[in-house]
């Protein structure tokens, strides 16, 4: 009989439960085994124990299947039936008689058929493991005992009566004579190199659910762009289109900005040229930007923080020069006039208002020049209106020219100097030995200003390989999303633009390299060591730019997950514990 049933290592034994035909005295060892009384068995006739073992094999034959069920791999693989007749009685009798000569004495219980407890086999081998010379003898005679008493399932045995088998019995049965559960469904996409003439069935249960993949799918297409396998990535794009939406949830959303990210990636654009999806410079990405900073708050902190540092830095000064290299729309300057307006102003009535100069550098001319004065104009507008003097003057020029005339600098001017997210789009030493970064944070340490504000997006995209920046990406950009379900509605046209926008910092951050990556944004720490290079020290925010940053903080309605990240130099603003934006001072 083959060994697939439980409990046939001879280690482990096996037996009936209560109410079986066999019932044998035994004691438990320590091991957990039972010594089994076998002195007694030459004691019955023959006669006698042909009916036993007749009794014996009904019970099994009731309790178990046949042995065509189970097929494993064991030593015992073929055993020949036996014939439980007078020409198998003398076999029988020589076994038992080996058998009680070389076990342990032990009394037997009784004649009948009472209630029986377990008859295993575990009694003997733990006997003879206490004599090593019997085991193995006592181990081949127990198999050829098994084999005469158990194999012969093919004759139809039937005795009244029936045999309940103990729990553990039973249950191991249920499990082995059980089908295995099925596996769990696998989000996996069929291997491009998977036959055709698979399935139908099977190709859709390889399939992942289009309406909600995984994002460690995006990643995978990542790894696979990486590894020049673009059967696998197409595969893993067809897949990802049917369920990006980017008009349903941040997910959905996600997907889509990710999905054309990746496709831009696999099909660039010749060197040097431009198209919509990775346009970052255009009039229409600056308006779009200046929608997110105001419909984001991670955004619209991050450049609250950055006013407060300055206002802090230029107190009880007359003159402020504010050196600003990419203003924008010119929200953050008009919050800063307001703020100053209402400090120096309002609350102090009787001193005069401080002198403002704002200077816009700009290193091109042209229609971007245009757009600048146009922004000037409006801010010298509501700097008349707000009872604040206010100059604004724009410097074209490369950096190497900047200096205190070029940036036409007085004496006892308070200047600060302001990067909001403009840094992380200057090239670095990995783009240019010229290093034009390292080269503009030099230039504005010369002019020692009272104070350098550094607002970026908290994310590893500059150096990093392609796989690493595209995961830094979806997790960055996924929290945005997901934050902007809070401040706007999906529908609106202006998350759409607002959305078209990191749609296209995404697609320049993942799909291009070299000159024709702009954004190249960085985590703090890598901010704090190239500051600290350029001969920097950073500038403690204190109370007056935390506190009113939690203010305002608080006044949202609902809040659903903004946070805020206070360290001795930084401010970081974030979503559910994931920091977005970061501002800092410096000196």
């Amino acid at each position: 009989m083959a060994s697939g049933f439980p409990g046939r290592d001879i280690r482990g034994g096996f037996g009936f439960g209560a109410g079986s035909a066999v019932q044998m005295q035994y004691q438990h060892r320590s091991d957990g085994g039972a010594v089994i009384g076998a002195a007694g068995l030459l004691k019955r006739s023959l006669t006698e124990m042909e009916r036993q073992q007749q009794l014996q094999h009904a019970i099994f034959l009731r309790s178990v299947k046949q042995k065509t069920h189970f097929t494993s791999p064991s030593p015992i693989s073929h055993i020949s039936s036996v014939d439980l007749s007078a020409a198998s009685t003398t076999t029988a009798s020589s076994i038992l008689s080996s058998l009680s000569s070389a076990s342990a004495s032990a009394p037997f219980v009784g004649q009948g058929i009472p209630n029986s407890t377990t008859w295993s086999f575990q009694a003997t081998i733990a006997d003879a493991e206490i004599d090593s010379e019997k085991k193995s003898s006592m181990t081949n005679r127990l198999l050829e005992l098994e084999r005469q008493l158990l194999d012969d399932e093919e004759e139809e045995v039937s005795i009244s009566g029936s045999a309940v088998t103990s729990n553990e019995w039973s249950e191991t049965m249920e499990k082995l004579m059980s089908p295995p559960p099925p596996p769990p469904p696998m989000a996996a996409v069929p291997s491009p190199t998977t036959s055709t003439s698979s399935s139908s069935g099977s190709s859709s249960s390889c399939t992942p659910s289009s309406a909600a993949p995984s994002r460690q799918m995006l990643l995978d297409t990542a790894t696979a762009i990486t590894e020049g396998s673009q059967e696998t990535a197409a595969a893993n794009l067809a897949v990802l289109k049917r369920a990006a939406n980017p008009r349903g949830d941040p997910d959905q959303r996600l997907t889509a900005m990710m999905v054309a990210a990746l496709v831009s990636r696999i099909n660039p654009v010749a060197p040097g040229s431009s198209i919509p999806l990775t346009d970052v410079c255009s009039a229409e990405h600056q308006a779009a930007s200046h929608l997110l900073y105001e419909a984001s708050p991670c955004f619209k902190f991050g450049l609250m923080a950055a006013n407060l540092a300055i206002l802090e830095a230029t107190k009880d000064n007359p003159k402020i020069h504010i050196v600003d290299f990419d203003i924008g729309q010119g929200g953050q300057l008009a919050s800063l006039i307001h703020a100053i307006s209402e400090r120096y102003v309002q609350r102090s009535p009787a001193r005069p208002p401080p002198c403002v100069k704002i200077t816009a550098v700009c290193p091109l001319q042209g229609n971007e020049t245009t757009n600048l004065r146009i922004i000037g104009d409006r801010l010298a507008k509501l700097a008349e209106r707000l009872g604040v003097g206010l100059r604004f003057r724009i410097v074209n020029g490369k950096i190497q020219e900047l200096n205190h005339t070029t940036l036409l600098c007085e004496p006892g001017e308070a200047l600060a100097v302001n990067f909001a997210f403009f840094l992380s789009r200057v090239a670095d030493e990995s783009v240019s030995t010229a290093n034009p970064r390292d080269e503009l944070l030099r230039r504005v340490k010369s002019l020692s200003p009272r104070i350098v504000t550094l607002v970026e997006q908290e994310m590893n995209g500059n150096t990093a390989p392609f796989a690493t920046r595209f995961a830094e990406a979806c997790a960055h950009f996924g929290a945005l999303l997901e934050s902007l379900d809070a401040t706007a509605a999906r529908d609106s046209t202006e998350r759409a633009r607002v959305e078209a926008c990191l749609a296209r910092k995404a697609a320049n951050s993942i799909a291009r390299e070299g000159v024709d990556r702009i954004e190249r944004c960085e985590v703090y720490g890598k901010w704090r060591a190239r500051m600290g290079m350029a001969g920097f020290n950073p500038v403690h925010l204190g109370s007056t730019v935390s506190e009113p940053v939690k203010l305002r903080l608080s006044s949202l309605r609902n809040n659903p997950g903004f946070t805020l990240k206070e360290e001795t130099a930084c401010l970081g603003c974030g979503w559910m514990g994931r920091v977005l934006t970061v501002a800092s001072a410096w000196r």
